[in-house]
């Protein structure tokens, strides 16, 4: 997406979750050029710190581009960050929720979570629900949470001991599960912001050549991402996506929507119930502590 095709964002503070790399990293660096301060989340202190200078390259010294570095996947360094956010800025105008792992072997967080669980739903959900005093803030506040097509194999376990037993575990489930999880999420938060002027909507990105994997993927699950490589799209084409639904105009009355492209997608039976949508939220205020 071009720059041309965004709004100016002199004054306004976005803040934008796996901003390291990727997608992440593309889409800081666009809304910084359009004069937005940045705010970079990611977990490694040298990733950061080269994601800001590359930012500042492109967007000029100026730029205003600020590093949290945090493990989303454990929920007090979300707090933590929430509450760092809320002691230095007065306001929040752009939350993009894009920090999001594709499982390896069965992981649980030291606070009893799976790991791409953890960090792919309950940060997102988190993370939002502590911001929303400075989302409130801002004048017409956007969130924006990264999903996939591959929720339409998803399905959202009603307890959590099914999500955190080994043999029941799948890498492929655990990951379609989460990407549900940020449609229900959005569509029903959406519905709770609906007398405010925050709006939330997610999207698919696209299949994107991007370090998603990580170290201990399977060697099988390795094998089918490198046999697909000559299918995927580039970072830069992969954001355009996110962009529009953060900083485009004429997307500014969207509301509660899955986006692919610029257009309102379709998405499974599952991920279009308002009853599913309002269980999600129960089990992950209980998981999370966060209503």
């Amino acid at each position: 997406m071009s720059s041309d095709s965004l709004r100016p964002l002199a004054g306004q503070t976005a803040l934008v979750t796996g901003a390291t790399s990727g997608i992440g990293l593309v889409t800081a660096r666009e809304l910084a050029r359009q004069g937005a301060r940045v705010v970079l989340v990611g977990r490694d202190t040298e990733k950061a710190a080269r994601a800001q200078e590359a930012i500042q390259q492109v967007a000029g010294p100026d730029a205003a581009v600020h590093v949290k570095c945090f493990d989303l996947s454990l929920l007090r360094n979300v707090r933590a960050l929430a509450e760092q956010m809320q002691q230095e800025f007065s306001q929040l105008d752009i939350l993009v929720n894009n920090a999001g792992i594709m499982p390896g072997r069965f992981t649980l967080t030291d606070e009893g979570h799976e790991l791409s669980w953890a960090t792919n739903h309950l940060a997102p959900y988190a993370l939002t629900n502590l911001l929303l005093p400075l989302l409130d803030a801002a004048k017409r506040a956007r969130v924006v949470t990264v999903s996939s097509v591959a929720h339409w194999v998803g399905e959202i376990e009603p307890e959590q001991e099914v999500r955190n037993s080994p043999e029941k575990y799948s890498w492929l489930t655990a990951y379609a599960d989460s990407k549900l999880a940020n449609i229900l999420f959005t569509k029903e938060l959406a519905n709770r912001l609906d007398l405010t002027s925050i709006t939330a909507n997610c999207l698919h990105p696209g299949m994107v050549d991007t370090a998603l994997m990580r170290a201990d993927t399977s060697a099988v699950m390795k094998a089918m991402w490198w046999m697909a490589r000559p299918l995927m799209i580039t970072p830069e084409k992969g954001a355009e996506t996110t962009l529009f639904l953060a900083a485009a105009p004429e997307s500014a009355r969207l509301n509660g929507q899955y986006i692919t492209g610029r257009r309102i997608a379709r998405c499974s039976d599952r991920a279009s119930s308002t009853t599913e949508a309002s269980r999600l939220w129960r089990i992950s205020a209980e998981e999370t502590g966060i209503e």
